[in-house]
């Protein structure tokens, strides 16, 4: 299983929400690339990069602070937060991103969102499934977490997979930036619904003793964010993980 630390972009700095509120933000480091180099020193590989200004703008904003780290480490970068055309994607991918992640696009026009699939290929795109829980499972949102829609979690997923699409990043909103745990029974769910789905999870992650058992479960990847800013997961544990995994 892949270990994927956030790095959550405002005004190029680092910060972390609380269930994607922005009136939340707390700033953890004024300098990314300080954040990405320590995460590469311990053998860390990928990035997950979300410019919230961007979600907010519904284009790219902070794709310097992308081209910044993609130029000064090795790390492999999937980027989202905004991206809705495909001049979008041009400047995400001629700055250094690895992938790119769509939730709102694959949502609001899905027919963009399928050329993009079409025309990179399913290695280079990530749906971004991120999704309040209900009874049925989980509801979509979209617009940096502002609007739900009424798409259901999983035949949402199992649509795209349809399409092609391979790698998703599966957000429980209401678990995010919570330090309560992830969503262990949704994953489950999707993994059971979902074949050979690359499954991501995302949001909740609180404890090292998580990590194991999302790995046992399936999950492709893990995204930690607060965890690691907080110190609930310390990057020796990470490293310890990687080398052992």
């Amino acid at each position: 299983m892949r270990i994927i630390p956030a790095i959550d972009i405002i005004d190029g700095k680092c910060v972390r929400l609380t269930k994607g509120d922005y009136a939340t933000k707390k700033i953890y480091n004024e300098h990314p690339l300080e954040v990405a180099k320590e995460f590469e020193a311990v053998g860390i590989e990928y990035l997950h990069v979300v410019d919230l200004d961007g979600a907010k703008a519904s284009q790219i904003v902070n794709y310097k602070v992308l081209e910044q780290i993609a130029s000064k480490t090795q790390l492999k970068i999937d980027f989202g937060g905004g991206l809705k055309s495909d001049k979008d994607l041009e400047i995400a991918f001629n700055s250094g991103a690895n992938q790119i992640t769509g939730g709102s696009i694959a949502v609001k026009n899905s027919s963009v969102f399928e050329r993009w699939i079409s025309k990179f290929g399913a290695q280079k795109i990530i749906l971004g499934a991120d999704f309040y829980p209900d009874i049925s499972g989980g509801k979509i949102a979209t617009n940096g977490w502002q609007e739900e829609s009424n798409l259901a979690l999983i035949p949402f997923i199992n649509g795209y997979q349809e399409k092609g699409i391979e790698y998703v990043i599966c957000t429980d909103i209401s678990k995010d930036g919570m330090l309560e745990g992830p969503s262990f029974d949704v994953y489950q769910e999707i993994l059971s619904k979902s074949e050979n789905i690359k499954l991501i999870a995302s949001g909740g992650i609180s404890t090292f003793e998580e990590l194991p058992k999302l790995a046992e479960m399936g999950c492709e990847g893990v995204i930690i964010g607060k965890a690691i800013y907080e110190h609930k997961i310390s990057l020796k544990q990470l490293e310890n993980f990687i080398i052992n995994s």
